[in-house]
């Protein structure tokens, strides 16, 4: 599966699920929610945390043109 798609459909379900969250009632639904929050963005976590080790000597501000 092509990683960017893939990242694009964590973000929109970390989208969906904090609107979700939002318009929660109870106590109980906004924990469920925060958990599939936290989840998705731990998953998103690693996609990031590979393109930064793939990337050559990081991105430094500083170093722009």
């Amino acid at each position: 599966m092509d990683p960017e798609k893939l990242m694009e459909d964590l973000l929109n379900e970390i989208a969906s699920a904090l609107k979700a969250m939002a318009k929660a009632k109870t106590l109980e639904e906004k924990v469920q929610y925060s958990g599939v929050v936290k989840n998705l963005c731990e998953s998103l976590g690693v996609f990031v945390g590979l393109i930064s080790d793939m990337a050559p000597n990081g991105f430094d501000e500083d170093e722009k043109n």
